[in-house]
C-alpha cells in the first residue's frame, strides 16, 4: 500500500476526478479527508467527510485545525475544487470573472496558506494542484478559467520553492488533464464529444481513474525527486 497511513485532504473530492483521488487514495491505506460542499453519493471505507467551502477563509481555517487535531498531522492535500462558467470575453460578467477566480484560484490559496507552512515546519509534505490542459495551451471562451488553471502552475513552482525551505523534504506539483469523462462532459452533445475526442492523439477521452492513478504516482515515494513540476496527462491533445 502506497500510501499507508497517510493523512490526505482532497478538496471538491465529492464527485469527478476528485472522487477518483480520493477513493484510490483509500484504497492505497490513505486516511482520507473529502472536503467539499456535499458528501460523496457513496460511502467508503477510510473516507472521512469535511463540509468545506474553499472561499471562505475561516471554514479553512477550521479544516487545518480539524485535521491537525483530530490526525495529528497532514501527510497530503490535493487541491482538486474548481468551477467553470464560459462565455467570450467579451460577454463575459464581473460575477462570472470574480466567481470563478474566488473559487479555483483565491480558494486554492486559502486551503493551503496554512498547510503549506505547516508540512515546512514538520519537515515532510506533498501537494498536488489541479490545473487543466487549457492552463497550457489557452481555451476560446474560458478567460476566467484559463487564467485561474495557468496561476495554479505558477503557484506550483513557487509553493514547491516556498515550502522547501531550510530542507524541508515538501514536494508541489500539479496535474493538468485534459479532456477527461465526467458528469459535466456526459451532459454535453454527443456530437461535440465526437469532435473533441478526434483533436485528441489517443482518440478517446479520458478516465478520472487515470488522472487519480496520476496523482497516486505524484502522493508517493515514487516520484520522491520531482518537484515543481506540471504532469499533463491528456492523450496528446497538447505537447
Amino acid at each position: 500500500m502506497k500510501l499507508k497511513d497517510k493523512v490526505a485532504i482532497v478538496t471538491g473530492g465529492s464527485r469527478g476526478i476528485g472522487y477518483a483521488i480520493a477513493t484510490l487514495f483509500a484504497s492505497e491505506g490513505a486516511k482520507v479527508i473529502v472536503a467539499d460542499l456535499s458528501e460523496p453519493s457513496v460511502a467508503t471505507e477510510g473516507i472521512t467527510f469535511f463540509k468545506l467551502n474553499v472561499t471562505d477563509r475561516d471554514n479553512c481555517e477550521e479544516l487545518y485545525n480539524w485535521v491537525v487535531e483530530t490526525y495529528k498531522g497532514i501527510d497530503i492535500l490535493v487541491n482538486n475544487a474548481g468551477i467553470t462558467s464560459d462565455k467570450l470575453t467579451a460577454t463575459m460578467t464581473d460575477d462570472m470573472w470574480d466567481r470563478v477566480l474566488d473559487v479555483n484560484l483565491t480558494g486554492l490559496f486559502n486551503v493551503t496558506r496554512r498547510i503549506g507552512p505547516h508540512m515546512n515546519r514538520e519537515g515532510s509534505g506533498n501537494i498536488i494542484n489541479i490545473s487543466s490542459i487549457v492552463g497550457e495551451m489557452g481555451n476560446i471562451g474560458q478567460a476566467n478559467y484559463v487564467a485561474t488553471k495557468s496561476g495554479v502552475i505558477g503557484l506550483t513552482k513557487t509553493w514547491a520553492r516556498e515550502f522547501a525551505l531550510k530542507g524541508a523534504q515538501v514536494r508541489v506539483n500539479a496535474i493538468a488533464p485534459g479532456f477527461i469523462e465526467t458528469e459535466m462532459t456526459q451532459a454535453m452533445d454527443p456530437k461535440v464529444v465526437e469532435q473533441m475526442s478526434a483533436t485528441i492523439t489517443l482518440k478517446r477521452m479520458g478516465q478520472p481513474e487515470e488522472i487519480a492513478k496520476a496523482a497516486l504516482f505524484l502522493a508517493s515515494d515514487d516520484s520522491s525527486f520531482i518537484t515543481g513540476h506540471t504532469l499533463s496527462v491528456n492523450g496528446g491533445q497538447y505537447m
